[in-house]
């Protein structure tokens, strides 16, 4: 998967619009997030496994949402109300979707 789609991020959510949900997460119904050098990856995990964060649906179209206030705050990125566009990449070696969130992490 070579195609960059991209997501939003505000208020501590990821915005994933329905085309980025289609190509990297069909059927997909929890993910685990990451914290990486250039940004957040996101895991996508089989149905059987336990935990996760859920990707509710956010509107009729089908986009989805991650609610994931705690994983910024625990790994220090900045809180903002203002929106982000995020640039993606499927990372193969890795079996995960890296945003592109770069200088966005706070000073412990």
């Amino acid at each position: 998967m070579s195609k960059n789609l991209q997501v939003k991020i505000a208020r501590g959510n990821i915005y994933i619009p329905l085309e980025t949900y289609e190509i990297y997460l069909k059927n997909i119904e929890a993910v685990a997030l990451l914290p990486h050098e250039k940004g957040i990856l996101i895991f996508p995990l089989i149905q059987q496994s336990a935990g996760g964060l859920l990707l509710k649906i956010k509107n009729l179209q089908g986009d989805r949402v991650i609610h994931a206030q705690e994983f910024f705050r625990k790994n220090n990125y900045a809180e903002t109300y203002d929106e982000t566009i995020c640039e993606t990449v499927w990372e193969s070696e890795r079996h995960a979707i890296l945003i592109n969130y770069l200088n966005t992490k706070t000073a412990n």
